[in-house]
């Protein structure tokens, strides 16, 4: 009925030494994102080397504001591009106000209805809007997750910089 464990272990051998099979290597992209970018320049709002720029300071843990300002872009402009390139979280609406945009672009009911329901500024609006029409550019998130990569997550670092001065869950008796 069942499987003995001496036949579950027929034929396996024993050795005692292992095989060097080198060093493991994982090689992210070749080019860098700038390079990278321009077979796609057309569907950008900047320029391939200004969106490579927008992402590598926005990774850094720089705000789209102070992206937009270092990249000569307006801070809509830096928005859309991150949001292209597949950088998560650039709605300035939650959830439920994204669904509201989404039901004005299908035309369920009318713009004035979904910016009152909303509750967001014209530029917000506007943004969420454009993020709701357009998908990140097939291609680029590759590229762009080789530059998150190369930065890692500014919100782990600040988090690990500031270890030593947060309490534990053990400390909150």
């Amino acid at each position: 009925m069942g499987t003995m464990l001496s036949e579950i272990a027929d034929g396996i051998e024993l050795t005692e030494r292992q095989r060097d099979r080198g060093i493991a290597t994982v090689d992210e992209t070749a080019e860098t994102l700038a390079e990278g970018l321009v077979e796609h320049a057309d569907e950008l709002p900047c320029q391939p080397a200004t969106a490579a720029m927008v992402v590598n300071t926005y990774t850094a843990g720089r705000s789209v504001g102070d992206v937009a300002r270092e990249a000569g872009v307006t801070p809509m402009t830096a928005a859309k591009t991150l949001h292209l390139l597949g950088v998560d979280g650039m709605s300035p609406l939650a959830p439920r106000a994204r669904g509201i945009v989404r039901d004005w672009q299908r035309g369920e009911i009318s713009r004035t209805d979904a910016e009152t329901l909303v509750q967001a500024s014209e530029t917000e609006f506007a943004l969420a809007a454009f993020i709701e029409a357009h998908e990140p550019i097939d291609g680029v998130t590759e590229l762009t997750s080789a530059a998150l990569a190369e930065h890692g997550d500014a919100a782990v670092d600040k988090r690990d910089r500031l270890a030593e001065t947060m309490s534990g869950v053990g400390e909150l008796r």
